[in-house]
């Protein structure tokens, strides 16, 4: 079974043709897009809010597994605030 949908996979090809030509600009801020991963991105992200059949996004999904927690800091052996 395929990731990607036929939908996603013109979808992203029309945005590295843009690439190419110079014509891609990234979101608000208007910038040119020269790097092709920033490019397939903006390509991946247009065919989603299209409709087409995208994985989803790595950040959106969760880990399964259990993550690591720091251990509690232990108290510094400074000097006692207490009246002899």
């Amino acid at each position: 079974m395929a990731k990607y949908s036929k939908k996603a996979g013109e979808k992203v090809k029309k945005v590295m043709e843009e690439k190419k030509r110079g014509t891609l600009k990234s979101g608000s801020s208007g910038k040119k897009v020269t790097s092709r991963k920033q490019a397939i991105a903006i390509g991946l992200s247009e065919a989603r809010k299209a409709g087409a059949k995208v994985p989803k996004k790595k950040s959106a999904v969760k880990k399964s597994a259990p993550t690591k927690r720091a251990a509690p800091k232990k108290k510094s052996a400074g000097k006692s605030t207490g009246k002899k």
